[in-house]
């Protein structure tokens, strides 16, 4: 049965001023929803209002559940399919007026007419083959709102064309059900980010990246887990170790493809992770860094020392981490002892300039997004040039000059990273970008400046989380391309 009925039409009566009407059909948005516009039935012969919505998925905790769900708003673009969550309040039978009965989600959320906005409860059911995608019931109507019949949408019309340009860059009230991929979901960051997602009305769950694995195709690309597929998360937060990286880089990849917004694309960590590349791309984008040399053949290892200087210089491991696989040379001797004990071993290595000035401290910026969220000096305990906390290091908090904060963002934007912990040397001729970190700890940056870095993740994550499945506008693509 269809809701395509017409009322009669003739001269309506003139509405109370004082009051606020609708008509028997009306454009409205549900903007905790991400719907800037929808057309509704208005029915004062139906109790509860009703949305059109397909593939419920609801999780979260028992005592705070939420549901997942995705919605045509359009009946006229099937290819427009918009992805929603909510807070489940109820679940109850309703009898639909061909005298079905269907068990149904009951969500609560904002429903908003020109400037006016008030919460109703909807129940969420599949009208697909009704003329509406929402109809609009009694108790949603306030005591100083009359309805006339007659009238089509009295309230200003919108539009569909507000969904061009999806997804929209403005912060998403809707419940977001989020994958942290990590092998510590016990540690401070892990924790931290769970709290931060939970504080603002989302759901984290904790992937370990070694468990995942695979299933690989064109139609519906799967990541599996414990026996069973994972579901379609709207964002994915890599926390991926230096041991997993290759791997890790596979899984979020496999994520993308299902349509989860990745906080770092795969292919961003693969960059900053391989030492060689992260500072080509650096160099590329005039920034500035320790003069870095590499080299293949043992015939060239003096050449390469006078490249940086003749001492002391840095040699680096390429996937070096937390300071590990980084060594001092303080002389050109010791420079070439060092190198070709490292070429024996066949390790890829840089070679670096040593920034004396620097005097064994550097700088951790946190970038979010385009902003600097936070900034730490780091000191190197006595005797140690390498400041890394977890080698003993000591911080405390710094205010960046431009020049620094600039430095930072823009080496961000040369790996394609949304977060991460750049590293400078501060010295004579100006900032030297060290390292570009695309898995930053939160432990240090948040104990030393007091602020609440997760929580600038999740609202990044908030903003870029998909509203158009975009995993579902591919298939169509390529099924009306095939043949």
């Amino acid at each position: 049965m269809t809701d395509t009925s017409r009322p009669p039409q003739f001269d309506p009566p003139i509405s109370d001023n004082n009051r606020f009407s609708l008509g028997w059909e009306e454009w409205l948005a549900l903007p905790d929803l991400g719907l800037p516009a929808i057309k509704a039935k208005v029915d004062t012969g139906a109790r509860t209002s009703a949305l059109h919505a397909t593939a419920l998925e609801p999780f979260g905790p028992a005592e705070n559940p939420q549901i997942r769900f995705t919605i045509v708003p359009n009946p006229n673009d099937p290819d427009l399919e918009v992805v929603c969550a909510a807070p489940i309040v109820d679940r109850r039978e309703v009898t639909s007026s061909n005298g079905e009965t269907e068990l149904r989600y009951v969500i609560s959320t904002k429903v908003s007419f020109a400037d006016r906005s008030w919460p109703i409860e909807m129940t969420l059911t599949n009208r697909e083959t009704m003329s509406y995608r929402m109809l609009f019931g009694r108790t949603a109507i306030r005591d100083d709102m009359s309805v006339i019949p007659a009238i089509s949408c009295i309230q200003p019309e919108l539009s569909y064309d507000l969904y061009k340009g999806f997804p929209r860059r403005k912060a998403t009230r809707r419940p977001l059900r989020i994958a942290l991929l990590t092998r510590e979901p016990n540690n401070y960051s892990s924790m931290r980010l769970k709290e931060a997602a939970e504080a603002r009305g989302h759901v984290l769950e904790m992937v370990d990246t070694a468990r995942c694995y695979m299933a690989i195709n064109a139609s519906q690309p799967e990541v599996h887990y414990d026996g069973k597929a994972l579901p379609q998360y709207d964002a994915v937060i890599p926390r991926i170790g230096a041991s997993m990286t290759h791997y890790g880089m596979a899984v979020l990849r496999q994520f993308e493809m299902m349509g989860a917004y990745c906080l770092n694309p795969p292919a961003s960590i693969g960059a900053s992770r391989d030492k060689l590349y992260a500072h080509q791309l650096l160099a590329r984008q005039g920034l500035g860094m320790p003069t870095t040399a590499f080299a293949s053949s043992p015939k060239d290892t003096k050449d390469l020392i006078g490249i940086v200087g003749d001492g002391p210089v840095v040699v680096k491991l390429l996937e070096s981490t937390q300071g590990k696989g980084v060594v001092l040379a303080e002389t050109r001797k010791a420079a070439e002892s060092l190198i070709d004990a490292f070429r024996g071993l066949d390790a890829n290595f840089l070679v670096q300039e040593f920034i004396k000035e620097a005097g064994g401290a550097d700088v951790r910026c946190f970038v979010v997004g385009s902003k600097v969220v936070g900034a730490i000096r780091r000191q190197a305990p006595q005797g140690e040039f390498r400041s890394n906390l977890h080698r003993g290091g000591t911080a405390h908090v710094i205010k960046l000059t431009q020049e620094e904060r600039r430095a930072a963002v823009k080496s961000t934007r040369a790996m394609g990273l949304a977060v991460a912990g750049v590293d400078i040397l501060q010295s004579g001729s100006g900032p030297k970008i060290l390292e570009v970190n695309s898995s930053p700890g939160l432990e240090g940056i948040e104990k030393t400046t007091g602020k609440d870095v997760a929580g600038k993740i999740i609202e990044h994550i908030e903003i870029n989380a998909p509203i158009v499945n975009t995993a579902i506008r591919r298939k169509s693509i390529r099924s009306s391309t095939v043949g």
